[in-house]
């Protein structure tokens, strides 16, 4: 049996108010001081905070005691359409027009309209397998793209690993060139150590050399590119002492895994797990991108995308999108969180 619990505005409110609780699930509703509002999803492994109006953000997850989220200079998140006004997530869903900054000859802003979206419904769906947070946003500019986007995070009983899934529909008659990229923010930890689906070599992982109008880099950047570029496994061990700043990205060509899936994940000395996997065909151009300064503290070790990350006319030019027909629908799904080593799914 299902049930389908419908999010109005009006129940977020600056105190914290239950919406339900199932088995070991529960959730309830706030809204932060700058006005976002936001739902709490726990269950026992931890919990979720999602913003259900607000591109539906996975803004904040914690799991068997460990925070998976990157370090930001942001403690709430804001109000606003702008990528890096509010920048923090652990997850974005990214697109759907263009991803990656723009490019000399592009108008969009940074990752496109969807990281910020203003979602104009949001509901709750609960049933014998878990919660999930269901939401929907219609984009239209005349001209140019009509379409509907319904995203999905589910919580399951007895596990640190979120089902995020998004499905879009072409509300026009023309195709449309749909661009994704699922922004996955992981904290990184000293002396944690990566592991993926992939060959090592520098033909398989490539560092980005462009540098985006919206960084400066610091003397010895360009060195570090180098480096990582002639040999890639330098950046497996995430060492203290090595500095990723302001960022570096790499383009990553992952293969499937045993399951099926590619993977990417960070080892930690513990033996625990952070942990991502993606359908490597509906994803073919995935990234990896490491930020590590004193602000911020990120490890984005799989980044799924159909499209790479070089603005909308250079993913254009390099026949990097999906050409959804008149009417038609696309959709994919990534599963992301943490685990026990135990659970290691390859084992």
């Amino acid at each position: 049996m299902s049930i389908t619990i419908e999010l109005p505005q009006e129940i977020f409110t600056v105190c914290e108010k239950h919406i339900v609780s199932f088995d070991v699930f529960k959730v309830s509703a706030f809204r932060y001081p700058s006005g976002v509002a936001a739902l709490r999803i726990r269950n026992d492994r931890g919990e979720i905070i999602a913003l259900p109006f607000q591109g539906q953000q996975i803004w904040r997850a914690g799991f068997d005691g460990h925070d998976l989220t990157m370090k930001s200079m942001f403690a709430e998140p804001v109000a606003t359409r702008s990528y890096l006004e509010n920048y923090g997530a652990f997850y974005l869903h990214c697109g759907l027009t263009a991803v990656g900054p723009p490019g000399p000859e592009d108008s969009h802003g940074l990752h496109g309209e969807l990281p910020n979206a203003p979602f104009q419904r949001a509901w709750l769906e609960v049933d014998d397998s878990g919660v999930s947070l269901r939401g929907s946003y219609e984009y239209a500019m005349a001209f140019a793209a009509h379409y509907k986007a319904t995203t999905r995070a589910m919580l399951r009983r007895g596990s640190a690993l979120i089902d995020v899934g998004i499905r879009v529909k072409n509300l026009r008659r023309a195709p449309m060139e749909l661009m994704y990229l699922g922004h996955a923010n992981f904290r990184p930890v000293d002396n944690g150590e990566l592991d993926y689906s992939a060959s090592y070599d520098a033909d398989s992982v490539r560092v980005r050399r462009s540098i985006p109008t919206h960084i400066n880099p610091p003397p010895g950047y360009a060195e570090l590119l180098q480096r990582l570029a002639d040999e890639p496994k330098i950046h497996h061990k995430l060492s203290p002492a090595q500095a990723y700043d302001p960022e570096v990205v790499f383009q990553i060509e992952f293969q499937a895994g045993k399951n099926g899936k590619a993977y990417s994940r960070q080892i930690h000395p513990d033996g625990g797990m952070d942990y991502i996997e993606f359908d490597p065909v509906v994803f073919p151009n995935s990234l990896r991108w490491i930020c590590r300064t004193p602000d911020q503290d990120a490890l984005g070790m799989a980044l799924p995308s159909t499209s790479g990350g070089g603005g909308r006319r250079a993913e254009m030019q390099g026949g990097r999108f999906i050409s959804l027909n008149g009417g038609g629908c696309w959709e994919a799904n990534v599963r992301l969180g943490r685990l026990r080593h135990n659970e290691w799914p390859m084992a």
